[in-house]
């Protein structure tokens, strides 16, 4: 049994959590996460639509006529720090010594083709005048240059890249100005969640840029507002502190800070459904902060992102209509049929085979229970060798079948038969959602009773030279949206553009011109 202190007991609460949920966490270490049992990979046609250029225009044409009476947002998490983007940067600093070695010596000794590949494309990065303006004529050499450009970039007095959040960070070069992801986000928002001349954006960030982020919103909000026609109503939020985990030691004790105190960790992104649970809004589009497209893509984009709005509009109108008719006990045997065969072949849900043995009424009880559900539309791309979650049939331990965005680390790859079904994946998850939590009679839905709290991560990590064991929450668009109704859609490639690691800004989808 855990002994927990009169100090432990104040320092939980002080964080807004309870006793019972750190007690709970400790059992998960204890038990382990069990891996998810892949069924199937999701792929078109089967758990994946793909659309015609044709039904493309016509579901554009929905979200267009239907949107001016509902209010859209567009939620966007945004708390990453660049400190990862810039790994390469700050290994190099320390690895490095001008007055010591030449660069070519440097490159020889350790191979360092990401620095090597950072060097050649320098002129090429968005901040590449703004940090040669401030280290000029300070270099004996172009071997010194190069340092002083990763040092001015990265060091605290310098500008102090890698503290920043990744959003605020110059990704694209338009000569007059280089944009930050955040101001991309704006600008996206300016053509497809607009109603009214107004665009509501939420950002999801940490605690300690809220000065940064309202700095750059009133350095870009004039500019932004009159070359688009949009007012932008921009909202922050942070993770609470309640979402954080307790951290154990390898024999699942709590772990201790050299203070006494207990170890909490941030829950990771799954900790943010409870922000988003706080979002009122009849369409939601969630978008990570990094991925952001150049001008040339931006149609394409546009175009994408209303054609599942359009989707979702078009299956919450059906799914509304039939659960009023299941509230107002409007039901024939054929509608009962029908609403079935609408969740099978329109919102993928699963009914488990026994089904049809049961009683009329528990059959209702079902069909109102998979039909009044958050419903998610995914947008997918073509699996081209970027990291990710995918999209999977996968069976629970009470052998419901249903969709899911699954992680890599959740699958057992010691199992061959669960590594074939990996391998038969042929799309992945971009994190592109739009989201319909209302139902028919516009009430928002509590999203914290659709979580799986069984998909979670354990990870091992190290604190003071100290190993222990950390507990991330169901990811937000995997276990923490695992009972929504899902559909998955195939979306074009050019909308998928991440910046991972500071060389992503060269590749030609990040250069404006």
């Amino acid at each position: 049994m855990i002994q927990l202190t009169e100090n432990d007991l104040e320092q939980i609460a002080a964080k807004g959590i309870t006793k019972e949920k750190v007690k709970n966490q400790i059992e998960i270490f204890k038990e382990g996460i069990p891996f998810v049992h892949l069924v199937n990979a999701a792929v078109v046609g089967e758990g994946i639509r793909k659309f015609t250029t044709r039904e493309q225009k016509s579901l554009i044409g929905t979200f267009d006529e239907k949107k001016n009476g509902l209010s859209l947002l567009k939620f966007v998490p945004a708390s990453g720090a660049a400190s990862r983007m810039f790994k390469a940067l700050f290994n190099f600093l320390d690895a490095y010594d001008p007055k010591k070695e030449s660069l070519d010596a440097y490159f020889k000794r350790t191979n360092d083709t990401a620095l090597k590949k950072f060097s050649e494309g320098l002129k090429d990065f968005p901040f590449y005048k703004k940090v040669q303006e401030r280290i000029k004529g300070k270099a004996a050499n172009s071997d010194e240059e190069l340092y002083l450009f990763v040092k001015e970039m990265m060091s605290e007095e310098g500008l102090n890249y890698g503290f920043y959040p990744k959003g605020l960070l110059p990704f694209h070069d338009y000569g007059s100005h280089s944009a930050t992801p955040f101001e991309k986000h704006l600008k996206e928002a300016a053509n497809y969640a607009k109603v009214d001349g107004e665009a509501n954006l939420h950002f999801t960030i940490s605690e300690q840029h809220i000065g940064l982020f309202t700095k750059e919103y009133s350095a870009v909000n004039e500019r932004l507002s009159k070359a688009t026609n949009t007012v932008f109503n921009v909202t922050y939020s942070y993770q609470k502190g309640s979402t954080d985990t307790i951290a154990v030691d390898m024999e699942n004790n709590p772990f201790r800070n050299s203070d006494g105190s207990l170890l909490f960790r941030p829950g990771g992104h799954g900790a943010l459904i409870e922000n988003l649970n706080e979002e009122e809004a009849d369409i939601i589009f969630i978008k990570n902060i990094d991925n952001v497209v150049v001008p040339k893509v931006q149609e394409e984009l546009v175009n994408s992102k209303k054609m599942l709005a359009g989707l979702l509009l078009q299956v919450q109108e059906k799914a509304f209509a039939y659960a009023e008719k299941i509230d107002n006990e409007e039901l024939t045997a054929e509608m009962m049929l029908e609403i079935k065969e609408f969740l099978e072949n329109e919102l993928n849900v699963r009914f488990v085979d026994k089904y049809p043995s049961f009683s009329i009424g528990e059959q209702i009880e079902i069909l109102k229970d998979k039909i009044n559900r958050p419903i998610r539309i995914c947008g997918m791309v073509k699996n081209e060798g970027e990291p990710g979650g995918g999209p999977f049939w996968i069976k629970n331990a009470h052998n419901h079948v249903s969709l899911q965005i699954i992680e890599s680390a959740q699958i057992d790859m010691s199992n061959p038969k669960q590594v074939e079904i990996l391998k038969n994946a042929t799309h992945f998850n971009p994190v592109d959602l739009v989201c319909g939590v209302k139902n028919y009679k516009g009430e928002k839905y509590n999203l914290l009773n659709y979580v799986d709290h069984k998909q979670g991560f354990i990870t091992e990590k190290t604190k003071e030279g100290k190993a222990l064991k950390a507990l991330e929450l169901p990811g937000l668009w995997n276990g923490a949206m695992a009972y929504w109704n899902t559909i998955f859609v195939e979306v074009p490639l050019a909308t998928f553009n991440p910046v991972k690691t500071v060389n992503d800004l060269l590749k030609p989808t990040h250069q404006v011109s």
